[in-house]
């Protein structure tokens, strides 16, 4: 196995590297003052807002956020990862990769260099043996079988089997304490201290069919487990870990990429089994989110890869209000140039039952004819909340709609969404562009936000896949849920005239009150912007061990810098950002 690159070594290609003449070899740049600007490669515009900074040795797209150094640039538009990214930066410098001997650094990073990842890859190892050669994998392979799944899809997917039985990880994998608490901070082993004179540890995942879930780079970083028997839950996934968040992660994302790097459509499902079907039957765009609401950062990430997102719902009322929380929070990411599109299922239906019973070119033409645009299901579902032939109606329906196109970054889309609710409700764009204001003002005096109001805000942020980085965030609990629109309880439910409005009031859908933006950054992570920003400023930091005690990765991290800054403090704010 060959052994790691030195640090050094990537500080000095880095050195030696203009990422002017990395990017203008596969985009054309112009000049622009300072700087030189172009369309961006990650996304699809007409208007330039790719920047790249010769001074800063830095690259930034005011459309998408894509941002980084010429390591991150090479990985996401060549599609290679860290590894190959620096090959070919040395190839170009004429620079020989150098490799450590003897394992791993004396001052191991975090938490790209957590032992978790070799643990997780291990463990999938495991399962995946496992269910080619386990006395008791018969139940796990006729599942597969059952659902129409090939041995290449398994493969390709890395499908695994966890066996029956309390301890059969803990004991292949955890050989001693320190292994075994390892196992735990990496979600495959729970510890149960009801009785500290007794503490009893055992494997998370048991008698369940296995689904590695990957990041960018093909690291596994967690796993999903469907049981074999009568168990409950139905469905287990790992928990929160220094290398897994589930509100950032989206299965099946590295295996879409994979298949096909030049992707123009994401479709995203709600179970690992749709991606894994659809798959099958060679429709491999799909991803799902792993038991969470669909978030603001995952339509970050993904509109960063493809310019139109296709959500995909049962269209039972659990689907219908997935689907308008995917709406809101792909609101906010709809630059010009960039689409959603929303498909219902018929009741009953999921895509991997639909796909295998109607086929591919059915369930594509399925796709092609009824997946509405956001704009339409936007004004669809809000006029079934507020009947627009009224004026109480009309109002109600501007208060809904107004504050939420505000969301909008992209002019066009938002001033053409103004444009049809000045059709259907007859205020003038002026009285609607005022209430945008309002309605926020009056949020902000309300009870309190809505529920998952909390979700930070990273967008100004490089993407960590850029570096040899795992992502990680604070936790944030969501506050109770507060009152939001209601229906008005005096009105009729609706009648049918003329067959225009033919659905009735709905009671499977209310829109929320237009949320507002809550701010929440750890201190310690503002400290890792500022020392970031202003490099010397760790000089002044006398002892940093009161910080090695948080439990906190940003506070880790922290220490990691100051430590690296007080002893060489020429480092650059690039050079920081590629270590870590």
């Amino acid at each position: 196995m060959a052994g790691l690159i030195p640090q050094s070594f990537i500080d000095d290609l880095l050195n030696r590297t203009d990422i002017v003449d990395v990017v203008s070899s596969r985009i054309s740049l112009k000049k622009s003052g300072k700087n030189h600007s172009a369309c961006c490669p990650f996304h699809k515009e007409k208007t330039p807002s790719f920047s790249v900074s010769p001074d800063k040795q830095f690259y930034y797209c005011f459309g998408c956020g894509a941002g980084g150094n010429a390591l991150g640039f090479i990985m996401d538009h060549d599609h290679l990862d860290f590894i190959q990214a620096v090959e070919e930066l040395a190839k170009r410098a004429g620079m020989e990769v150098p490799r450590e001997e003897g394992g791993r650094p004396q001052a191991p990073r975090q938490p790209s260099d957590s032992p978790i990842y070799a643990l997780l890859t291990a463990a999938s190892e495991f399962y995946r043996q496992a269910l080619k050669s386990h006395p008791s994998r018969k139940a796990a392979v006729d599942y597969l079988k059952g659902r129409g799944l090939s041995g290449e899809i398994a493969r390709d997917f890395s499908l695994g089997f966890a066996p029956p039985g309390w301890d059969n990880l803990a004991k292949h994998l955890g050989g001693d304490s320190l292994a075994q608490k390892n196992l735990i901070d990496a979600g495959l082993l729970v510890e149960n201290a009801d009785n500290p004179e007794k503490v009893k540890r055992y494997d998370r995942f048991r008698d369940r069919v296995i689904f590695p879930i990957r990041d960018s780079r093909g690291r596994v970083i967690a796993f999903g487990g469907r049981v074999l028997g009568d168990d409950k839950p139905k469905y287990l996934n790992s928990p929160e870990t220094p290398v897994f968040h589930k509100g950032q992660e989206l299965y099946g994302l590295y295996e879409a990429r994979q298949s096909n790097r030049h992707l123009d459509e994401i479709m995203v499902v709600e179970g690992y089994m749709d991606v894994i079907a659809l798959a099958q039957l060679g429709l491999r765009n799909a991803v799902a989110t792993l038991g969470t609401a669909t978030s603001e950062e995952h339509l970050k990430r993904l509109f960063r890869i493809v310019p139109s997102v296709l959500f995909c719902f049962d269209g039972d009322q659990a689907g219908r209000k997935a689907a308008w929380r995917a709406l809101e929070a792909t609101l906010p990411s709809l630059q010009d140039g960039r689409r959603a599109r929303f498909l219902f299922l018929p009741e009953g239906e999921d895509p991997d039952t639909l796909v295998r019973s109607e086929g591919t070119e059915a369930f594509r033409a399925r796709i092609n004819q009824q997946a509405q645009p956001l704009a339409d299901y936007f004004f669809q579902q809000l006029c079934q909340e507020a009947d627009p032939r009224s004026m109480e109606g009309k109002a109600h329906l501007a208060t809904l709609a107004a504050p939420l196109i505000d969301k909008i970054p992209g002019h066009n889309l938002r001033t053409l969404m103004r444009q049809r609710l000045t059709e259907i409700t007859g205020l003038s764009g002026e009285a609607l562009s005022q209430m945008a204001p309002a309605a926020k003002n009056s949020a902000h005096s309300s009870t309190g936000p809505a529920p998952g109001d909390y979700y930070p805000d990273h967008g100004e942020i490089p993407d960590s896949a850029y570096y040899d980085v795992a992502p990680s965030h604070n936790e944030y609990e969501n506050p109770a849920p507060t009152a939001g629109f209601e229906r008005s309880k005096g009105k009729s439910n609706w009648k049918k005239e003329g067959g225009k409005w033919s659905k009735k009031g709905r009671d499977d859908f209310t829109p929320r009150a237009p949320r507002t933006a809550v701010s929440v950054e750890s201190p310690h992570l503002s400290a890792l912007r500022t020392l970031l920003h202003h490099p010397e400023l760790a000089q002044n930091v006398e002892d940093v061990s009161h910080f090695a005690a948080e439990d906190d990765t940003y506070a880790q991290l922290l220490v990691a810098l100051l430590g690296a800054l007080q002893k060489n403090p020429k480092l650059r704010a690039l050079q920081l950002i590629a270590r870590w």
